[in-house]
């Protein structure tokens, strides 16, 4: 049922604009979102940002390279990684913002968060723009007793799916899944679920690294432009993640040729949002592709 309702033939070149907080984000261009990091462990150690002049220099830096969105993270969710606690959390969010705030008062900023308090406090107290949630199954309690039906995304997500619609700010869901075929159902069943819950704009993420194997990963890549069929926006986060250095044998340092090489790809593709840490060279790509396309 969810699945065909969403499966419609895709006009082309569609244009979507995103509500953020009054502010209106066309995504008639690509946007390129640049991480700002505010923890001690994330996998790439080159966008862990936590003194006050590390976050104020990578503010200035992400907006001044062509980004328009800074997103924002305080829980690693690296693989192997102990997550911070919620207060933890809160309490870097809380620092890093104030910061971000003060240096760039009128961008455009994203939340990295599974937790829905999380998400309330940071629209609230600092005017987030954006809820960018990669959890999925991560929310579900772990109780081996609960069904694999209990255990589905809509389920788990289902706090931080109230939550996003009443705050009314746009938001990013991201899959898990292992296969295209399955990112698609799982996406349109959720977007059915928020539009009943009232929620306007939403962003889909197929999940790169997440819940896939390398070979999944790409084979993904492959069928990315079915993603259209969903007629939302589409966010691609492959950012010098292992999908790329594990390929090739080298590390998330040396993994700025195959990000690119991917984002272009992604792009071509239909991406309408790249998530990155190498902002310069992202906007580059996103001028490029533009330049071929017209």
């Amino acid at each position: 049922m969810f699945f065909s309702r969403f499966f419609v033939t895709l006009q082309s070149d569609m244009e979507y604009t995103l509500n953020c907080n009054g502010k209106l984000l066309e995504l008639k261009m690509p946007q390129v979102m640049g991480i700002l990091n505010a923890t001690p462990d994330s996998f790439y150690a080159g966008s862990r940002m936590q003194t006050e002049q590390e976050i104020a220099e990578r503010t200035h830096q992400i907006l001044n390279e062509g980004a328009t969105i800074i997103d924002v993270g305080a829980c690693s969710t690296r693989p192997d990684s102990e997550p911070a606690t919620e207060a933890e959390e809160m309490e870097r969010l809380r620092f890093a913002l104030s910061i971000v705030r003060r240096e760039a008062p009128e961008a455009i900023i994203s939340i990295d968060t599974y937790r829905p308090d999380v998400a309330r406090m940071t629209v609230e107290e600092y005017g987030a723009d954006i809820i960018n949630d990669v959890a999925g199954p991560v929310n579900c309690p772990r109780n081996a007793t609960l069904s694999k039906r209990e255990l589905s995304s809509i389920t788990c997500q289902l706090p931080m799916f109230r939550m996003v619609s009443r705050l009314g700010v746009p938001y990013i869901y991201m899959s898990r899944k292992g296969t295209m075929k399955e990112v698609l159902i799982d996406c349109a069943e959720v977007v059915d679920t928020l539009r009943s819950m009232g929620q306007k704009d939403i962003i889909l993420d197929p999940g790169f690294g997440f819940g896939k194997t390398v070979e999944q990963n790409y084979a993904v890549m492959q069928e990315l432009e079915r993603m259209q069929m969903l007629q939302l926006p589409l966010l691609v986060g492959i950012s010098r993640k292992s999908m790329i250095y594990r390929l090739l044998g080298t590390t998330p340092e040396k993994s700025l040729n195959g990000t690119t090489m991917l984002n272009t790809i992604s792009l071509q593709k239909g991406a309408d949002i790249l998530r990155v840490h190498d902002v310069k060279e992202a906007v580059e790509v996103v001028k490029m592709c533009a330049a071929m396309k017209s």
